[in-house]
């Protein structure tokens, strides 16, 4: 019974390939995070708001 995956350090070839595919799916841009953020932020504020008006009440 054959191995259906296939080793990349076998040969060069697919050595070459396996490693070119790798290159190829972490070159693609990751979403950005800046809309977590900006939401972190701004839950943080309206907390500090909501225990500052509670202390001051």
């Amino acid at each position: 019974m054959s191995d259906p995956q296939i080793d990349p350090a076998g040969n060069t070839q697919a050595f070459r390939a396996f490693a070119q595919q790798q290159d190829a799916t972490s070159s693609t841009e990751k979403p950005s995070r800046l809309p977590v953020w900006l939401a972190a932020g701004v839950a943080v504020v309206i907390v500090l708001a909501v225990v500052a008006y509670l202390l001051v009440r």
